[in-house]
């Protein structure tokens, strides 16, 4: 007899997971190789360590281990906040009267706000094992930075961030909170960096992207050895390090005897997605299991559903190295009017060659079509949603009523990354119904894509 469902399947303490899924391990066709900009050749270890804490850029480029242990500090950080509940969307399946299953994880439940704890905590305990004075960071919507300052205050480490331009103004509160935990918060680009002087040279007023403020995150932790570059999203480590929501997620399902028919992640570089459906995957490229996995992106973004896959810079100064993946180009800078995160140029290889060959789908929304999605998952299941979580909520609904059409009970599973309470700018724009959608054309896309690297 199957267990009764409750509406919040907790994990307890002992069932943490003790390891990280390394996706990539379980990969026949790998990855293509991250490039170094300056000799254009798979990049090495030692070259790598000069960007990134020596350990971080040996998990980057590890495509062999498929376990890798969490390091026993980093298990007792995770313990504040950690197992994260898996919740059954009872009242939302009422209310859309859908015979599917809707589940979500949580990951809201902590100080930050979303799921972006989980990696920036694992990446100050190794530079602070490495014996760094501080580490330098982008943010675009602000929870990768706000997490970050948690996780250098917890371990004494010094904290610069370069904030998105567009969303320093948008989101005063999100900065303040960075502010509280001791971080220097700066809005990119600016003038503090060469690479931010150039910016607002070429383009006057610009209201900055993702990539404009890595590249100044990199040049300020170039100018001092004892920091080092630290990234919320796309590269292979942190995915690593967000495996724990997929872990988690498992578990709480095979507790109860629930398969997920399907997983849906918003998407941006790729983080949280790859984290979810970490386990998932495995089980379908083993061919133990088959799911369908929905990436969810915002239409005036639109890295996987109109990107190119090819081999770009995963900056806009062109100082980082390069990696082959469904990209916009570095120079792609979203529209301004854009109310969440998910604005980065590139996805993360490993997502990208998994869509490449067919083995995930891709969706694209528009920015009021997720906001009426925001609303309605607020007002059924009580939950103020994130922007970026309420693209997935978008898809999910629209599966749900899919379900509904044909009358068959799937189930549904989609990432709640975070709380949306510092969102309430964004949220007023579309209750006021100023917010419109921005979508970029062809012709725009294509001027983007003409500057992409000719790697042979």
């Amino acid at each position: 007899m199957k267990k009764e469902i409750p509406y919040k399947i907790y994990l307890s303490e002992n069932e943490l997971p003790k390891y990280w899924c390394n996706l990539r391990a379980f990969m026949k066709e790998k990855p293509a190789p991250m490039l170094d900009s300056a000799t254009m050749k798979p990049i090495t270890q030692e070259a790598l360590s000069k960007v990134f804490c020596d350990e971080l850029a040996r998990q980057e480029l590890d495509d062999t281990t498929e376990y890798i242990e969490i390091p026993q500090e980093i298990r007792d950080f995770y313990k504040m906040y950690r197992p994260a509940p898996l919740i059954r969307a009872y009242c939302l399946e009422k209310v859309l009267q859908t015979p599917a299953k809707i589940y979500y994880k949580f990951e809201g439940n902590n100080t930050s706000g979303s799921h972006k704890l989980n990696s920036a905590i694992a990446q100050a305990y190794y530079a602070k094992q490495q014996g760094l004075k501080g580490v330098t960071t982008e943010t675009g919507a602000g929870q990768w930075g706000t997490a970050l300052s948690m996780a250098c205050a917890y371990f004494g480490l010094d904290c610069k961030v370069f904030m998105v331009k567009g969303s320093y103004e948008l989101k005063p509160f999100r900065r303040e909170v960075m502010r509280t935990y001791g971080a220097n918060v700066t809005p990119s680009p600016s003038m503090t960096t060469e690479i931010g002087r150039k910016m607002l040279e070429q383009f006057p007023g610009t209201t900055g992207s993702l990539g404009c403020a890595i590249s100044e995150a990199v040049e300020e932790a170039s100018k001092n050895a004892d920091y080092r570059y630290v990234l919320g999203s796309a590269l292979n480590h942190v995915l690593l390090h967000q495996s724990v929501i997929g872990m988690e997620t498992k578990s709480a399902l095979d507790k109860y005897g629930v398969k997920a028919d399907i997983i849906i992640g918003c998407a941006g570089g790729g983080s949280n997605l790859g984290g979810l459906i970490a386990p998932f995957m495995v089980e379908k490229l083993q061919g133990k299991a088959d799911y369908r996995f929905i990436a969810v992106e915002p239409a005036s973004c639109p890295t996987l559903t109109r990107g190119k896959y090819a081999y770009d810079y995963n900056d806009t100064g062109k100082i980082c190295p390069l990696s082959k993946m469904y990209t916009l180009g570095s120079g792609f800078i979203p529209s301004a009017n854009h109310a969440g995160g998910l604005r980065y140029h590139g996805m993360t290889s490993v997502l990208s060659e998994l869509y490449d060959k067919g083995l995930m789908e891709a969706r694209s929304v528009e920015q009021t079509k997720v906001f009426e999605a925001a609303e309605y998952f607020a007002r059924i299941e009580g939950i103020l949603p994130a922007p970026e979580s309420s693209h997935a909520i978008r898809v999910a609904i629209d599966e749900a009523m899919k379900c509904k059409e044909t009358g068959e009970e799937k189930t549904i599973v989609f990432g709640l990354t975070g709380t949306g309470y510092f969102d309430m700018m964004s949220y007023e724009k579309f209750h006021d119904g100023k917010m419109t959608d921005y979508i970029p054309s062809d012709e725009e896309l294509e001027k983007s894509f003409a500057d992409l690297p000719k790697i042979p």
